[in-house]
């Protein structure tokens, strides 16, 4: 027997130091590790103690004899991988160690953002004897893309914040949430405070397509959307229009099939899980008849994780369907691939579909006071004009810059070597640092940010413990007094701790993980009120 690791899998790599025989992989600093679309256990080897399962943060590992019957092909999906991908060396990876200095047993360091980033470099400093953190948030809610990006009915993988939740319990740990760097406290004062800074905010702009009629009312990037239905308090207020009978999703990675499920889904069928109020309530009132995926290249490039894609088809209540002719030249041997086909030979079923369509480029949007029909280029040079009410750019994230910091315009990302933010120059910038989606732009899984932040930590830690960092000229119960003062509305533990709470007893009534507040007035008042 053996246990199976399947499509919910974060690639935090938690399993790997656990196993026994290790025989798991890809490990971190393997050449797939950050490109993999999961991790992957070897049946042959694998002794099935189960380790794994009990360190596994998001439960998606199984014992084979107890798989459910949607996620019975992992067992072929892990033992294939193995096919080219032989374990030649099972010695344990031993995760580097440090000790701060005796003359110098103290370092502070701040991050700024509490996404998965953020919080895995907080847990891995906070490892350190001697080592204190400062986390700053913008909203009065931490975690991120995990709270306002994972889509609510994949309640598996917020389980994550468990974790961070342990971490941000520590001594060692101070949060000051609703707070904005920048408005409340600047770069300068940072390192006032602290010997470093670790600079964890994401990537909170979309990227465009650059065509006619973008900006035509009903066009809509996939971080709006997404930010939308997960109650972000920065767009609470958007309405969006369901009257019609199709919406486009420009884009296929697991954004877009996060978008077009949620889109697609019987709104009864979301009621139980966290989805925002406001957006439960309009999706209720939904007319849309399909819901359709495009892409600009063929089946074998499609941007989403086959796992991503096999959940979807699997999904009781979401018709799936292919166009045949536009999938059929694939290589069966990729899985995404072979699902695609076998979905594109499925008979059309009665209800709401999602519609995948490929060699489709966007050309213009067209529209008298809002969209009402998006013109394709296809592969073959024709055009193709498709009716829609709807359409949601689902074409990637980029980092906004931040004043005081070098940034690529291109990329949109900030310059860097080993997560030390760098000059103009190609120099250090002295104390500042950077991780996740900020210094390697928006690709990989949540758990892909643990092996990124690692390799900033070390750079810092090493910086430290050679003496590069300057002392900071202030304390911290200086920087709590002026972050009070300047900021009276912030929110420390005890204030989320009190929205969590307050959160999860309003879902309990409504048989829901929790019932979101989604104002910040309404989050700041939940973080003030008694036991």
């Amino acid at each position: 027997m053996t246990y199976v690791i399947t499509h919910g899998c974060c690639s935090d790599a938690s399993c790997i130091p656990v196993c026994p025989v290790q025989c798991i992989r890809p490990r971190p600093g393997d050449p797939d590790f950050t490109t993999a679309e999961q991790l992957y256990i070897d049946p042959a080897t694998c002794i099935d103690c189960g380790a794994c399962m009990d360190e596994c943060p998001v439960s998606a590992i199984h014992p084979e004899w107890d798989l459910p019957d949607e996620l019975s092909e992992y067992l072929a999906v892990n033992a294939d991988y193995y096919v080219d991908n032989p374990i030649v060396e099972s010695s344990p990876v031993e995760p580097p160690r440090h000790t701060l200095p005796a003359d110098r047993p103290e370092l502070r360091v701040a991050i700024v953002g509490t996404g998965p980033a953020g919080c895995y470099a907080a847990a891995a400093l906070t490892d350190v004897k001697g080592v204190s953190v400062t986390l700053f948030e913008r909203l009065p809610t931490p975690f991120g893309l995990v709270r306002a990006g994972v889509a609510p009915d994949h309640a598996e993988t917020k389980q994550i914040t468990r974790r961070f939740s342990a971490m941000m319990a520590r001594p060692a740990v101070t949060c000051y949430f609703n707070v904005e760097i920048g408005r409340h406290i600047n770069l300068e004062e940072l390192l006032e405070h602290h010997h470093a800074v670790i600079w964890a905010v994401g990537a909170s702009d979309d990227r465009k397509l650059g065509v006619p009629g973008e900006d035509l009312p009903g066009i809509v990037s996939g971080r709006e959307f997404v930010a939308w239905y997960n109650g972000h308090p920065d767009v609470a207020d958007r309405q969006f229009d369901f009257s019609g009978e199709r919406a486009i999703v420009i884009g296929n990675g697991n954004v877009a099939l996060d978008v077009a499920r949620i889109l697609a889904r019987p709104a009864d069928a979301l009621a139980r899980t966290e989805i925002s109020d406001h957006a439960l309530e309009a999706l209720m009132g939904s007319e849309l008849e399909q819901v359709m995926v495009t892409a600009r290249r063929g089946p074998e490039h499609a941007a989403f994780t086959s796992g991503e894609f096999s959940s979807l088809i699997h999904t009781d209540d979401v018709a799936v369907r292919a166009e045949g002719s536009e999938v059929g030249h694939g290589d069966p041997r990729d899985r995404a691939v072979r699902l695609l086909q076998e979905v594109a030979e499925r008979p059309p079923a009665p209800g709401r579909t999602v519609m995948f369509r490929f060699g489709l480029t966007p050309e213009a949007f067209e529209g008298t006071d809002r969209v009402e029909s998006v013109t394709f280029r296809r592969q073959d040079g024709t055009a193709e004009m498709v009716q829609a009410s709807l359409v949601v750019r689902a074409i990637g994230y980029r980092g906004r810059e931040i004043d005081g910091l070098p940034f690529d315009l291109s990329r949109g990302t900030t310059f860097h070597e080993s997560g030390r933010i760098l000059t103009g120059s190609g120099a250090p910038l002295s104390g500042h640092y950077c991780t996740g989606w900020f210094k390697r732009g928006a690709t990989g899984m949540i758990g892909t940010n643990k092996v990124d932040s690692t390799e900033t930590v070390e750079s810092l830690l090493n910086d430290f413990e050679r003496g590069t960092l300057q002392e900071p000229t202030a304390s911290a119960d200086v920087l709590d007094k002026v972050v009070r003062e300047r900021q009276p509305d912030v929110v420390d533990k005890d204030g989320w701790a009190r929205i969590d709470q307050a959160e999860r007893a309003l879902g309990r009534q409504a048989r829901r993980p929790r019932q979101k507040f989604i104002s910040v007035d309404q989050l700041l008042e939940a973080s003030r009120a008694a036991n």
